[in-house]
């Protein structure tokens, strides 16, 4: 297999994509990422880390992040951190008592462990006795006043929260890639945002990876290959422009002429 470092690197570059915006999709400081492709390890803050940061790199990049993680481990994970403590043949403190002088006879002490056994069940013995009748009257007054007959409440069960509103569900975003198989016009909007203001790409061109809740896609033909959540869409056969909307729920809609953006 390749170096992991190299894979990354030549993989940003072949999409296109700075490493300033690896920093800013990932939240990974940019000093870390150029550790991880010129496999610096020693500047990451540790071998928990750069598994951490390079599964979430890889994945960026739509590589195997398994592969990447597994061939570190093989590589450079091995037994050398954990600190094997040698077991002494024998504890010094206990030479030092073997040669102080003889212990104490084994019938001496069982006989003082025995007594001090004995002792303490018998004072055991009297506190039971000096607190049972104040247990039996604590207990009778109560049951004086107690209601038990009433049946207990149920306990709330959890389909009974149908009156509680509903969370609505968090609202997902949608990563777009626009790779070009020929010449072709594009002019991309994320949001508010302009993405892609109108360039002509060249087959084998491919944007940054983007992240919106809403694109707005206008190409020139279909030379273009569309990868929206790491999967590969393409456009049907068209000699004019395509406008196209993006969402996570909607997934891909057609526009017509009046809604397609058109960026210049």
């Amino acid at each position: 297999m390749p170096e992991i470092g190299s894979t990354l690197r030549e993989a940003r570059m072949r999409a296109r994509i700075d490493i300033s915006e690896i920093e800013t999709e990932t939240k990974i400081r940019a000093k870390y990422l150029r550790a991880l492709e010129n496999e610096e390890w020693e500047l990451l803050p540790g071998s928990t880390y750069v598994k951490s940061f390079l599964r979430t790199y890889a994945e960026a990049l739509d590589l195997d992040a398994k592969l990447l993680v597994d061939e570190y481990k093989l590589r450079h994970e091995n037994l050398s951190d954990v600190e094997m403590q040698p077991i002494s043949a024998a504890a010094p403190g206990l030479e030092r008592r073997r040669r102080s002088g003889p212990l104490i006879p084994r019938g001496v002490v069982i006989g003082v462990v025995f007594a001090g056994l004995v002792v303490a069940l018998y004072a055991l013995g009297q506190s039971s006795d000096d607190d049972e009748p104040t247990r039996a009257s604590t207990i009778g007054s109560s049951t004086g006043t107690a209601t038990d007959d009433r049946p207990a409440e149920p306990a709330p069960s959890a389909d009974d929260d149908s009156d509680a509103p509903e969370r609505p569900p968090r609202p997902r975003r949608v990563r777009l890639q626009i790779v070009a198989t020929g010449p072709v016009f594009v002019c991309l909007r994320g949001g508010d945002r302009t993405l892609v203001n109108g360039e002509t790409l060249q087959a084998g061109d491919a944007t940054g990876v983007f992240r919106s809740r809403r694109f707005r896609l206008t190409v020139g033909n279909n030379n273009v290959r569309l990868r929206i959540n790491r999967r590969p869409r393409t456009l049907e056969p068209s000699s004019g422009p395509i406008g196209l909307e993006i969402t996570p729920r909607r997934g891909r809609r057609p526009l017509s002429a009046d809604e397609r953006p058109t960026c210049r």
